[in-house]
């Protein structure tokens, strides 16, 4: 495992990195991206190294276990708020791995070069990020119809040694401090779409490549006291642009073919140990909300209060709904041919919808308890480094047992989670985690146990008639 200096050095590669209308010299400096790299780089120096059973390819219920247990420690780390680490990823290339009956489909150089790859990312622990989706350009459209076939990310050359890419691929979220970005396609692709129907990888400094910012939270961020979770843990999310970049033959995977681009997804591990990091690290988010929310009662004395309990009763019920699912998909792991154990399928996509509904639920909860509280606060910290302000806060913003720095730091914890940009960002990324709603309302209808369902209905049916 390598540290988290090793890690922060490895950035100073020439990356194409663009923000607020200029390139960025150095990831590591600049203040839209330096905290988010160093929470990173605490990652690679965590005791234990949890990071190593990222890489995991499962072979039981108890090496779930084993997994979620240090995906719970790294996420931990940011309180569930950053989304995209290298552990993510991670669980994709062990599910592409494990599965060589799937990626037998295609020529077994291909296959090849996906174990090379995850062995590589597993020894020298890398961080890789992906852009899966396509631009929101023409969604009437598939790929090869839009009006340039050069808008979305795809083939535009082949060489002896390797094919150049060219388009636009979203959402490459922490792709500015990552090493590598995976470049593929999960929609749902059609014949005509082969250009676009890969599995690639490109180094973060790819000539040619070019990583486009939103805006940075963390560099509007007045202070780590006033915005704990932006400045620290904004990820970002990006366009990359892929200007005839060239990927060497050996970082090549699926190469235009439309059937298994889907398969590589859907038919090995990769979905399911993806999602199921995805909802280890939504329950962390929600253990920490539930927790400020009941500090929050208990500051304002009215935690002994049977409204607020049933509030937070209902907070408990969703973070302890997620928490249950998650290690249900260990109890109700299924072993495929190859021997991968996938999480539990009608728990992993139950999840998932609830991930969609219920996030908004809970936030809108922990707002009713902080009440006015929240937009009542000092404009930053240096309103107490000012003696005659300080006097005032300390005698009208304060909590029985909670000094006014106390009170304030706690609520300003409170809408950095719930109410700033930074947590607008999550509201919409939890939301939309998953794609539109619909497909992952399409999963679930697809593997629930409809059959067993169908069952009892027969059974209750077939237990009376007309006298």
């Amino acid at each position: 495992m390598r540290t988290g200096t090793e890690y922060l050095a490895s950035l100073a590669d020439g990356r194409n990195v663009f923000i607020d209308g200029s390139r960025v010299d150095d990831v590591t400096a600049h203040p839209a991206f330096c905290e988010a790299a160093r929470s990173i780089a605490r990652l690679y120096d965590l005791p234990g190294a949890p990071l190593r059973d990222a890489y995991l390819i499962p072979r039981s219920g108890a090496d779930l276990t084993r997994r979620r247990e240090a995906l719970w420690q790294i996420a931990a780390a940011s309180f569930g708020f950053m989304g995209r680490g290298p552990e993510h990823v991670a669980g994709f290339f062990a599910g592409f791995a494990g599965a060589p009956r799937v990626f037998a489909r295609g020529p077994a150089r291909f296959y090849d070069n996906v174990v090379r790859f995850y062995e590589r990312m597993r020894d020298e622990s890398l961080y890789v990020a992906y852009t899966i989706v396509p631009p929101q350009i023409d969604r009437s459209k598939p790929a090869h119809q839009q009006a340039d076939p050069t808008l979305y990310a795809g083939v535009v050359g082949e060489r002896d040694d390797g094919i150049v890419i060219r388009g636009a691929q979203m959402l490459g979220t922490g792709a500015a401090i990552a090493d590598y970005v995976h470049l593929s396609c999960i929609i749902p692709l059609r014949p005509g779409d082969e250009n676009y129907a890969i599995s690639v990888v490109v180094p973060c400094n790819a000539a040619g490549m070019k990583i486009y910012s939103r805006r940075g939270y963390a560099a509007a961020a007045t202070s780590t006291f006033d915005y704990p979770l932006a400045s620290r843990f904004d990820e970002t999310d990006a366009l990359i642009v892929y200007d005839d970049v060239f990927v060497p033959w050996e970082h090549v995977f699926v190469y235009k073919d439309v059937a298994l681009t889907r398969a590589a997804f859907f038919e090995t591990a990769a979905h399911a140990l993806g999602n199921n990091q995805a909802q280890i690290r939504f329950a962390v988010k929600l253990k920490f909300l539930a927790g400020i929310a009941q500090a929050v009662a208990e500051m304002n004395g009215s935690l002994a209060l049977p409204p607020v309990q049933g509030a937070l009763g209902d907070i408990a019920g969703i973070a302890a709904t997620v928490e249950g699912l998650v290690r249900a998909q260990e109890a109700h792991c299924a072993i495929d041919d190859d021997g991968v154990a996938w999480p539990g399928n009608q728990e992993l996509y139950a999840n998932m919808i609830v991930q969609g509904q219920r996030y908004d639920e809970l936030l809108f909860a922990l707002r009713d308890l902080c009440g006015g509280g929240l937009i009542q606060l000092p404009s930053s910290v240096a309103d107490f480094a000012n003696p005659a302000i300080a006097a005032d806060l300390e005698r009208y913003v304060q909590s029985p047992g909670s000094t006014s720095v106390e009170r304030v730091k706690l609520l300003k914890l409170a809408w950095d989670a719930i109410g700033s940009e930074f947590a607008g960002r999550h509201l919409q990324y939890e939301m939309f985690y998953s794609g539109a709603p619909f497909v992952t309302k399409t999963h679930m209808y697809r593997t629930y146990d409809f059959a067993g369902a169908r069952e009892l209905v027969r059974a209750a049916l077939g237990g009376y008639g007309i006298p």
